[in-house]
């Protein structure tokens, strides 16, 4: 498979991935009253709105990175990866009442044990440096190729 089949075929994955956020936004808004801090719920629903937007853009911009199919790849992955981690992380907060060592203004005084907070954390922090590997390599994958 050529490197433009590749990225055609990532980007149309991305498209279907935020197309699936759209829809899982729309059910999770039901039950944001029910979570044991609501807030964070809400901040679910924000976090997986915004997410879906963003993968729906950069599906469209995708085919025209130009990435090998290695860099295409570790791009695609680690952003899908930084995006469900941080979506994963206020939803584990959110459910357990915890998270206010990682997110305190989402959190506010929601505090939960010293296993739920380290798995918080552990999640959320996963996600920053696959986001900014992938966001680096689109942004290179963005400039003005010489063919």
């Amino acid at each position: 498979m050529s490197a433009s089949n590749g990225l055609s075929r990532q980007g149309h994955r991305l498209l279907q991935v935020g197309a699936a956020l759209l829809l899982f936004t729309s059910f999770e808004g039901f039950v944001v009253p029910y979570f044991a801090v609501p807030n964070l719920g809400r901040s679910v629903h924000t976090l997986s709105a915004f997410s879906a937007v963003l993968l729906m853009a950069l599906g469209l911009v995708w085919p025209r990175l130009d990435l090998g199919a290695a860099s295409s790849s570790i791009a695609f992955w680690f952003l899908i990866y930084s995006d469900f981690a941080t979506i994963l992380s206020f939803l584990l907060a959110g459910a357990w009442g915890a998270g206010n060592s990682v997110m305190p203004l989402a959190a506010g005084a929601a505090h939960g044990s010293a296993l739920q907070e380290t798995i918080i954390a552990a999640v959320a922090f996963s996600a920053a440096p696959t986001g900014i590997v992938s966001f680096a390599l689109i942004l290179w994958g963005l400039r003005i190729s010489r063919a």
